[in-house]
């Protein structure tokens, strides 16, 4: 039995499956269905969990050369939230591009992990290094 790390077997398997230059998709409550891509929802409530939640808790066990995100995030967020998700990627390359250029990246990954995060355009693309 687990005792510590990522206690989820949909994320662990999700996870144990990303490979060098893979990517994996954190996304809020709102972000589209895709069909093509395994999704593991594991929204609960408004903000529970909310995306950083999710990163923190795999930064441990999955290494992340390059992070995604969308360039309206910055517009639409405030200088706290953008710092809180700015720290929590720390050492890690991001790159804001535009919300549609974003989003030709999804159907690429390996799988979707969904949270209950309200933040707008909270959603990012890790890709393994």
């Amino acid at each position: 039995m687990l005792k510590s790390g990522i206690l989820n077997p949909d994320i662990n398997s999700l996870l144990s499956r990303v490979r060098h230059t893979n990517t994996l998709v954190i996304a809020d409550r709102g972000f589209p269905f895709w069909p093509q891509i395994e999704t593991v929802d594991i929204s609960l409530t408004d903000d529970l969990p909310r995306v950083l939640d999710v990163l923190r808790a795999i930064r441990d066990n999955f290494t992340i050369g390059k992070a995604f995100m969308a360039k309206e995030f910055r517009r639409a967020n405030s200088a706290k939230t953008r710092h809180h998700f700015e720290a929590a990627l720390e050492g890690i390359q991001l790159t804001f591009e535009p919300h549609i250029d974003f989003k030709k990246r999804v159907p690429l990954a390996i799988g979707l992990i969904r949270t209950g995060d309200t933040t707008q355009y909270a959603n990012m693309i890790l890709e393994s290094a």
